[in-house]
């Protein structure tokens, strides 16, 4: 039996398949594809559940042929169906050329329903919709409404880079943000103040959670949509990217009995990603694990999540409080914000517990001088810190089209580095641009790290208060790899290119003495 993992567009029987309502199609889901050779009538099923017979009988009478079942994983037959019908195939610019009327805002939804069935709704509704529903289709992240004087843009962050996809008219601006305000039961008359809310939707079958924040400036309100769609799979340690070295010294910090295990980086860096796969491999059949998040991104099977609700007085540190009196074993916090979330979690790890936390510095060392700040005494720093780690995310180069060449002399400049992790001559690959990334030459992102396991001399370095220059000697001593220095490991990998590692790291650092 032939298997895909994903399903090409000329693959599809598009005229077989609209014989078909869009409902009864994602019951299975099932998906007409091309006969094969010996005349067998190709159907992509799920790679795992049960196969819809019923439905597959329908195809059969329908096509007066015999079926052969093709297994495809769900996500790729729920994307396919999407395009072959119309609401999933219109583009927001196909749509703008088929809007007249933008004054409907149209009702507030009372129950959740599929945008994939609301195209009968009005015109700014289904805008609106079709933003949503490209954007998950493309694998943005965040949806990003943007007015100015006399044009609107409307762009997608895709794998940590924005491109504009749209620029609808002045004259739809606050209908659509009216709409947006609606769906997150935002107040429409209020244009003056920043707002922030939230909603869900269900697309194909998917439930996404839309974050909406409105921001006022000169030309209109700013809209930034975060999507966060809660059918993702959460990664595995080993599906991050680490190097050997950094998934070992990640596994001993979480077998660590107590302690702080901090991930450092700027928002969108991944730390969330890292923080959930850590606490997947604990053992949460024996362990209390329980977290208090802002937001709570995927839902954890075994672990108490918690969200965080400033406006009722639940910050970090309150719910940081209250989960300390349930008898956890392993507590994350989103995010170490002010010295009483910090004093906390420091207190948490020195009576036993094992903490997850983040603080947005720009590499791991800076994380120790950064608790110092907040006013966390060194010796306090010494005797609860496990393990930092920094990161960052690098586009991966898409594999359809990305084009090798020999490593020069001025990429080795570039580069800056201190060591002959890679040498003149080696290969190394270029993005160019297809239709399947979007002419961008990457689909797809990966981890760089950069971890310190804090062993015996660093503890007492950071017990007396040194630092940043002697930390950073002391690291290098103990062979910590710079951002930089993991990135160009994917780089002769074929992974990503030269181009990625310079965005998102700095130079080695210059290690002198303190």
């Amino acid at each position: 039996m032939q298997s895909l993992t994903r399903i090409a567009s000329d693959q599809v029987d598009s005229d077989l398949a609209l014989r078909f309502s869009l409902s009864l199609l994602r019951k299975g889901p099932l998906l007409p594809l091309q006969m094969n050779e010996s005349g067998l009538q190709q159907v992509a099923v799920p790679d795992q559940g049960e196969w819809p017979w019923c439905l597959m009988d329908d195809v059969r009478r329908e096509t007066g042929v015999e079926i052969e079942p093709v297994l495809v994983p769900r996500d790729a037959i729920m994307l396919e169906l999407n395009r072959v019908f119309d609401m999933a195939s219109a583009s927001a610019e196909q749509m703008l050329e088929n809007m007249q009327d933008v004054g409907d805002l149209g009702r507030e939804i009372e129950e959740l329903s599929d945008l994939l069935d609301s195209e009968n709704e009005a015109p700014v509704i289904r805008l609106v919709n079709t933003l949503i529903t490209q954007a998950l289709k493309e694998r943005a992240s965040d949806i990003h409404i943007e007015p100015f004087e006399n044009k609107v843009l409307v762009r997608f962050r895709v794998d940590g880079v924005l491109h504009t996809v749209v620029s609808p008219p002045k004259a739809v601006q606050s209908a659509i943000t009216g709409r947006i305000k609606v769906m997150a039961a935002l107040d429409i008359a209020e244009k003056k103040r920043p707002q922030d809310g939230r909603f869900q939707v269900r697309i194909a079958g998917r439930d996404v959670d839309v974050r909406v924040s409105l921001l006022p400036t000169a030309c209109g309100e700013r809209v930034v949509m975060r999507l966060l769609d809660r059918g993702s799979r959460v990664l595995s340690l080993k599906e991050l990217g680490m190097s050997d070295a950094e998934l070992n010294g990640m596994k001993k910090a979480i077998s660590s009995p107590h302690g702080i295990v901090l991930l450092t980086g700027p928002t969108g860096s991944g730390k969330t990603t890292t923080l959930y796969a850590a606490l997947m491999n604990i053992d949460r059949q024996n362990c209390n694990v329980l977290t208090i998040e802002d937001p709570i991104e995927y839902q954890l099977d075994g672990v108490g999540q918690m969200q965080v609700q400033p406006k009722i007085g639940v910050t970090f540190a309150a719910g940081l409080r209250s989960i300390l009196r349930q008898d956890p074993d392993v507590v994350m916090v989103g995010e170490i914000r002010d010295l009483e979330t910090a004093e906390i979690a420091v207190q948490a790890s020195l009576t036993g517990h094992l903490v997850f936390s983040t603080l947005h510095t720009n590499d791991a060392l800076s994380a120790i001088v950064r608790l110092q700040d907040m006013g966390i005494e060194p010796y306090l720093i010494a005797s609860s810190l496990v393990m930092v780690q920094a990161q960052r995310l690098v586009r991966n180069l898409c594999p359809d089209c990305k084009k090798s060449r020999e490593l020069d002399g001025s990429d080795i400049k570039a580069l800056s580095l201190s060591n002959d992790a890679i040498k003149e001559g080696d290969e190394v690959y270029d993005a160019v641009g297809c239709n399947r990334c979007m002419n961008t030459g990457y689909h797809g992102r990966i981890g760089v790290y950069e971890s310190i396991l804090v062993s015996d001399v660093m503890r007492q370095a950071i017990h007396d208060g040194k630092g940043l220059p002697t930390l950073r000697k002391l690291a290098a001593k103990e062979q910590m790899y710079t951002l930089r220095q993991d990135g160009v490991r994917h780089v002769k990998a074929g992974i990503t290119s030269i181009d990625e590692v310079l965005r998102v790291s700095r130079m080695d650092y210059e290690v002198v003495e303190a």
